[in-house]
């Protein structure tokens, strides 16, 4: 079995209202995460940011304005299906991103091929992944505390 989905989605980076520029952004879906897509972006002199965000969080906002905290999905015409807006946000800094909506249904679309929404508990190991993550994060807080 496949056991990840990615593509590159061309996106544009707005820096502000006069200023933005397309980049290279790469989506990926595996399935040791059924949750979670990552969206990687390489800005001119940065290393790579990769986010990690709910995938249904992608699903709902390529329809409606959704998300909470640090991670907000919306159309960009809430009357016109066409453009998505993915605002990445930690403290006072922030990344806007505008996408076709098309690429990312065609990705959604291939990770519901891959893993279908709401079978995501389905696949065996992740309880175990699960447990591996959070007994590696609480030893990581116990040796920094």
């Amino acid at each position: 079995m496949r056991e990840s989905v990615q593509a590159e989605v061309m996106m544009s980076f707005l820096v502000s209202e006069e200023l933005s520029f397309r980049i290279p952004v790469e989506l990926r879906y595996e399935t040791c995460d059924p949750y979670a897509v990552r969206l990687t972006f390489h800005l001119p002199g940065d290393a790579p940011v990769t986010w990690a965000f709910g995938r249904e969080l992608l699903i709902d906002g390529v329809g409606r304005p959704c998300g909470d905290g640090d991670v907000h999905i919306a159309p960009a015409d809430p009357d016109a299906f066409g453009e998505v807006l993915i605002r990445l946000q930690v403290g006072g800094d922030h990344a806007l991103f505008r996408s076709g909506a098309a690429p990312l249904v065609a990705f959604l679309d291939r990770t519901d091929k891959l893993v279908p929404l709401g079978q995501e508990r389905s696949l065996a190991d992740f309880d175990a992944h699960l447990d591996e993550a959070l007994d590696r994060i609480l030893a990581e807080e116990q040796s920094a505390g």
